[in-house]
Parts: C-alpha cells; structure tokens; sequence
C-alpha cells in the first residue's frame, strides 16, 4: 500500500496534490496556487516521499517527511475520506518517527484532521515558508 516515490512518479503525485488542494485551500488565490505548483517537483526533492497506492496500484496520496516532520501529505480528492489520510499518517508517526507538522491555519479539515489524531498546536507563524501571508499552526503529537 505504502511505497517510497521516485522522479517518475512526480506527474501523479502533483495531479494528486492539484486535486487534494483545489478541493480543500480554498483560500490560495490562483497566482499562489500557479506558484506552489511549479514548486511542487523542488520541495519533493528536499523530502523522503512515500506514495499510497489502492488494490489496482494507482497512486491515491502521498506524504514527504524530513526528520521528525510531515512536509507534505495530500490525497486525492476522489478518495477522501477513505482512511488512506490516516494510513499515511500512522506510517509517518509510527515507521518514520514523525511528531510535527505545519498546517496553514485556514486550511479547517486538515487542521480537525490532525487535532482529531492526536496533533495539538506548539506555535504560529504569520507567513508561510515561502514568505507569503498564509499563516502556519505548528502541530506536534502528544
């Protein structure tokens, strides 16, 4: 279910990621949208990227973690709700020793998502990594 991604692998997992995003960040404006997305294939570089793939071996989430943090986790939004989220979370906890993640505050699922799995809020940032006025809550697990 669980595998690690490679470079081939980049195309799906940003459709993935364009799919989870439209559907839950709300929020960007398109020019940001436009801007993270060409971003995408940099900052996969800068992660262990692990992808989940269904019994017919499509690719329905990803998550990318750097030490003991979750830098990314997406999941198609075809499949929401599905569990695979939680699949993917426990396997960062549990297998890749991950406690923190950063998680744009009006971003309101992912938060509930996290808070609802143990996650509770260390810290705040007014700006994104990127510098941009999307505000961060630091979650760690407890």
């Amino acid at each position: 279910m669980i595998y690690p991604a490679t470079k081939k692998d980049y195309p799906v997992l940003i459709d993935v990621w364009e799919s989870a995003v439209k559907a839950t960040h709300h929020f960007l404006s398109e020019e940001d949208f436009q801007f993270y997305k060409s971003h995408i294939p940099i900052y996969f570089q800068h992660v262990s990227l692990f992808m989940y793939k269904n019994e017919s071996g499509e690719i329905k989430g990803f998550l990318g973690v750097d030490g003991d943090s979750i830098e990314m986790l997406f999941v198609d939004n075809t499949s929401r709700g599905a569990g695979i989220g939680k699949i993917l979370l426990d396997y960062a906890i549990n297998e890749l020793n991950a406690r923190c993640v950063d998680v744009n505050e009006q971003n309101k699922q992912a938060l509930d998502f996290y808070y609802h799995l143990g996650f509770a809020e260390v810290g705040r940032s007014e700006y994104d990594g990127e510098g941009k006025g999307y505000p961060i809550l630091h979650l760690e697990k407890r």
